[in-house]
C-alpha cells in the first residue's frame, strides 16, 4: 500500500486511477525530469536520472493496477484463480506474492501478517485464498506465465 500511495502522490492521483489522466501526468513528469534538460556538470542531472526512472517505474506500476487494466485481464485472472493451485507464496510487509501452478505470479497489496498466517495454516489454502484474498485486495500480475518451449 505504501508503494501505491507514493506513486499516486508522485502522479498527483486521488481515488480511482484513470489511464488518460495518468498518461497526461506521466508526460508532464517525464518532461520535467528528463536528464537531457540538464547540463553534464549540473548537480540536478543525477537527480533527474533517478527521478526519471522513478517516474517510468511508477507509471508502469500504476497502469498495472488500474481498473481498465484489471478489466482487460479479468478473464485470464479469473481462469487462473479458479482453475490453478497455489505453487508457492512469499509475504513481506503487506505484500503477498502468489505463484500459481500455471506459472503466473500475482502480487496482492495490503495483506496483513495475521491474514497470511491464516492462509499458510489453512488445510485448504486455495479455498481460503478464494474467499479471503483473491478479490479482496488490490492485485497485479507480477510475471508472465512461462511458455513451454516447442519440441
Amino acid at each position: 500500500m505504501k508503494r501505491i500511495n507514493e506513486y499516486k502522490k508522485l502522479f498527483q492521483v486521488e481515488g480511482v486511477l484513470d489511464l488518460k489522466e495518468l498518461k497526461k501526468s506521466y508526460r508532464g513528469l517525464v518532461k520535467e525530469w528528463h536528464p537531457d534538460k540538464f547540463q553534464d556538470d549540473d548537480a540536478k542531472k543525477a537527480e533527474a536520472e533517478i527521478m526519471g526512472q522513478t517516474v517510468i517505474d511508477g507509471y508502469h506500476f500504476l497502469v498495472s493496477i488500474a481498473p481498465e487494466t484489471k478489466e482487460a485481464n479479468l478473464e485470464e485472472y479469473t481462469k487462473t484463480i479458479m482453475e490453478c493451485g497455489i505453487e508457492n507464496y512469499k509475504h513481506k510487509g503487506l505484500l503477498l506474492e502468489i505463484s500459481f501452478t500455471d506459472g503466473s505470479v500475482y502480487e496482492y497489496f495490503g495483506v496483513t501478517p495475521a491474514l497470511f498466517k491464516k492462509l499458510i495454516n489453512s488445510d485448504k489454502q486455495v479455498r481460503f485464498a478464494k474467499r479471503s484474498i483473491y478479490n479482496s485486495f488490490t492485485y497485479r500480475k507480477a510475471k508472465k506465465a512461462m511458455q513451454p518451449e516447442p519440441a
